[in-house]
């Protein structure tokens, strides 16, 4: 004699089922945070409105030369042996290959790590574009970018490691 699941058992497993694929869905969009650029700020920051908040947001793991002559583009200048005319035309050419990247009034998908914000109270996270690629990625693989990790914020390492050597013996970028 074949057993039957009763009628009730049925319709609850699927409703179950049903909820547990809705919670599944739910999850992976909270994930997936959205901002809207609203400048380049340099090679390495954007000025974004995130969740209703002008916010900066610095991508982790990055570091290029500064635009401006500053303190920091003075310290770079000094531990490299160039001067800082140099260093902030680099800056200029990093900040201006972000800009062929990235638009005003874009949309951009962003990613944390396990910091969301550095000790300056700017964001820092991972920018993906519209089209997928990773805006880090590719100021790394121009070039345009030396690798800066600070742990525990990395989760692509190896990933932008990569990128970066590639760059390197190409001789792409600055």
């Amino acid at each position: 004699m074949r057993s039957r699941i009763p009628l009730k058992c049925t319709k609850t497993f699927f409703f179950v089922f049903f909820l547990a694929i809705l919670g599944l869905a739910l999850s992976a969009h909270a994930q997936q945070r959205t901002a809207t650029v609203l400048w380049v700020v340099d090679g390495d920051t954007l000025k974004i409105n995130y969740m209703g908040k002008e916010e900066n947001l610095r991508l982790i793991g990055i570091d290029t030369p500064e635009s401006k002559p500053n303190q920091k583009a003075r310290k770079d200048a000094k531990r490299t042996g160039e001067d800082l005319k140099t260093i902030t035309a680099q800056g200029e050419k990093a900040a201006a290959f972000v800009k062929t990247l990235v638009k005003r009034g874009q949309t951009v998908r962003i990613e944390f790590d396990v910091q969301t914000q550095n000790k300056y109270g700017r964001l820092l996270g991972y920018v993906y574009l519209p089209d997928g690629r990773m805006l880090k990625e590719e100021i790394v693989k121009g070039g345009y970018a030396n690798l800066m990790t600070y742990p525990p914020n990395v989760k692509h390492y190896e990933r932008f490691l990569k990128a970066y050597r590639e760059a390197r013996e190409n001789r792409r970028g600055l």
